[in-house]
């Protein structure tokens, strides 16, 4: 790699996520589902300005006499997109013969918060994954408890634009030093998602697609869409996977010896403990984090082949798993960067934070395989 810098320690970055142009939110460590809120905040002022029209009638329409009900400027509130509050401006109507304000009903709903509707979510997931972005910003608001009814056409439209830019926007803007991949389960879907860490320390969700599993070939198309769109990996780049073959596959595939893979050590420690009896586990966990801990390649090298020896005389599956890429757990050691770096990019902890904040909110969603893994330390 050209230029590493030290991100951060305990598993965490200094920056929080950075969301596409045009789709910035306060509380970036859930970017998938926030991202999508500026577009739920449009369908929100439809709504208003809908209810608003049924009552006042259309803005600078002529009438006869002066109506009883009319506009009457705006004044700060706020609504619930899912469990988010977030501020609005909402528009006023009042009666003038009875000199009394009118409320808005739309307004009053919008004031509840809801859990997410994980069908009408998975139906977004799905139109952006297969490009289909009219269908995903018809299914916005219904995700957000707005019925797609209640929205125009020129929201569909500006929404179907939004949505775009998410997906297709340019990546050669970005001066990447590590891509973290990972998966995560929705129900009967696995969605691949990509996030870049930039050499300022901040994290970037690129992009992501839907696939049946983590096989080499859906995640091999994924990775060369987005080589497509400009990411930049000629200069070398750090890609932190998870245990899943089939990405590993895809990674050398697609970036060759242009890139070097770091295994999560996370998962692969979970792997390794998972042959043992829970009484067992937590000591064979400390052992494993205390060799990944050393601060050289040779000390940690030899550190974990002993205990490789030592798992051969106990348990042979345990040994097998993590025998199996082993080198590629220490590349961050190799590299001459554990210390400085181990703590933010020797797991997919990074990417699983907004992993796990997805999950909570999409609550239903059946966990998968992915579902298990959204809690690393």
């Amino acid at each position: 790699m050209a230029r590493v810098l030290r991100i951060g320690r305990k598993g965490k970055l200094d920056k929080p996520a950075r969301l596409p142009s045009g789709l910035e939110s306060s509380d970036t460590r859930v970017a998938l589902i926030q991202a999508l809120i500026p577009l739920g905040l449009r369908a929100v002022e439809e709504v208003l300005q809908r209810e608003v029209e049924l009552l006042a009638g259309p803005r600078y329409a002529r009438k006869d006499g002066a109506p009883d009900r009319v506009r009457w400027g705006r004044q700060r509130g706020s609504v619930y997109l899912l469990d988010h509050k977030v501020p609005v401006q909402v528009p006023r109507v009042r009666d003038r013969r009875l000199g009394v304000e009118v409320p808005l009903e739309s307004y009053r709903r919008l004031q509840q918060p809801r859990e997410a509707d994980e069908g009408m979510l998975r139906r977004v997931l799905y139109g952006l994954s297969c490009r289909d972005y009219r269908a995903a910003a018809e299914a916005v608001p219904e995700a957000f408890g707005l019925p797609h009814s209640s929205v125009s056409r020129r929201y569909i439209r500006a929404t179907a634009r939004k949505l775009e830019a998410l997906q297709e926007r340019r990546l050669d803007r970005y001066d990447l030093v590590a891509l973290v991949v990972d998966g995560k389960t929705f129900a009967e879907d696995s969605m691949v998602i990509a996030l870049g860490v930039t050499v300022g320390g901040e994290k970037v969700v690129l992009g992501f697609a839907q696939t049946g599993t983590e096989n080499t070939v859906a995640c091999a198309a994924f990775l060369r869409g987005l080589v497509e769109r400009g990411l930049r990996v000629g200069e070398g780049l750090l890609v932190v996977v998870d245990e899943s073959k089939g990405l590993i596959r895809a990674v050398r595939e697609v970036f060759g010896a242009r890139a070097v893979v770091q295994r999560c050590t996370w998962h692969k420690r979970e792997n390794v403990v998972s042959y043992f009896p829970k009484a067992q586990q937590d000591v064979w966990r400390a052992k494993l984090q205390g060799a990944w801990r050393l601060p050289t390649y040779q000390a940690a090298w030899a550190e974990l082949r002993r205990l490789h020896q030592e798992l051969k005389r106990v348990n042979e599956d345990a040994a097998r798993s993590l025998a199996e890429g082993l080198e590629e757990t220490l590349t961050l050691h190799r590299l001459g960067v554990a210390e400085a770096l181990g703590g933010s990019l020797s797991t997919t902890n990074c990417l699983e934070s907004i992993l796990s904040q997805v999950e909570r909110r999409s609550a239903g969603c059946p966990a998968g395989p992915a579902a298990t893994r959204s809690a690393l330390p």
